[in-house]
């Protein structure tokens, strides 16, 4: 069976991303922090008969995501797709938002590590066994200020944004390889208890763009609006 390893995984768009995926014949790696908290998807995976299996790394930490990536491997036999999400919703030391005028190095520097490096060793773990198969995605998330900053998000934009610029060009290296990468922005809030006049929408409904992307290598970024 084809794996999608989602780094980031949780009970949001980890989940919802992993029944897309799951539910058409995918078996599952779930990576993220808390073994506790991927356990627990697991178990919610496996009783909807989808083969899921957790592997807890940070993606702070380069060496734990690697291994956790190449134990995806030999626990499922290869890797088809990659999925890189992580979303802070628990503390994170130094993570801080600032508007634009009030960027630092410091308030910086966190964003870009977790964003952009946390991304580049994903894909350093994964991109040679997809290139050495001539197959393979890798599906790359954050917000829609990557293509439409936020004020308020200054800091974390610029990282997202970086993030986005990188995958665009990634995609077009890998032009007649075989091997696929694509941004995601996803410009709504996701769930419920967003600000006021923020379009919402749930995992369930964001979701299938990831398939979309899957599917359709032509296309090296989606944005979901609601």
């Amino acid at each position: 069976m084809p794996t999608i390893a989602i780094v980031g995984a949780g009970p949001g768009m980890g989940l919802a991303i992993a029944r897309t995926f799951g539910g058409r014949g995918f078996d599952v790696a779930l990576i993220a922090r808390a073994k506790e908290k991927l356990e627990t998807l697991v178990g919610r995976l496996g009783q909807e008969g989808i083969a899921a299996a957790a592997f807890p790394a940070d993606v702070l930490d380069r060496p734990s995501l690697a291994a956790a990536l190449e134990a995806a491997v030999d626990r499922f036999g290869g890797l088809d797709v990659l999925e890189y999400s992580p979303a802070p919703h628990s503390p994170v030391p130094g993570f801080t938002t600032a508007v634009p005028s009030e960027v630092t190095v410091d308030n910086l520097q966190p964003q870009i590590e977790y964003n952009l490096y946390g991304a580049v060793a994903a894909a350093g773990a994964a991109l040679p066994a997809m290139r050495a198969a001539g197959s393979g995605t890798l599906l790359f998330t954050t917000g829609g200020g990557s293509v439409d900053p936020i004020p308020m998000l200054g800091n974390v934009n610029a990282a997202a944004a970086a993030l986005r610029n990188w995958v665009l060009n990634l995609n077009k290296e890998l032009a007649g390889s075989g091997v696929h990468a694509a941004h995601v922005a996803i410009n709504v809030w996701i769930g419920e208890g967003g600000p006021d006049g923020i379009p919402t929408a749930t995992p369930e409904q964001i979701a299938p763009l990831y398939w979309d992307l899957y599917e359709r290598r032509d296309r090296p970024e989606g944005v979901f609006n609601g």
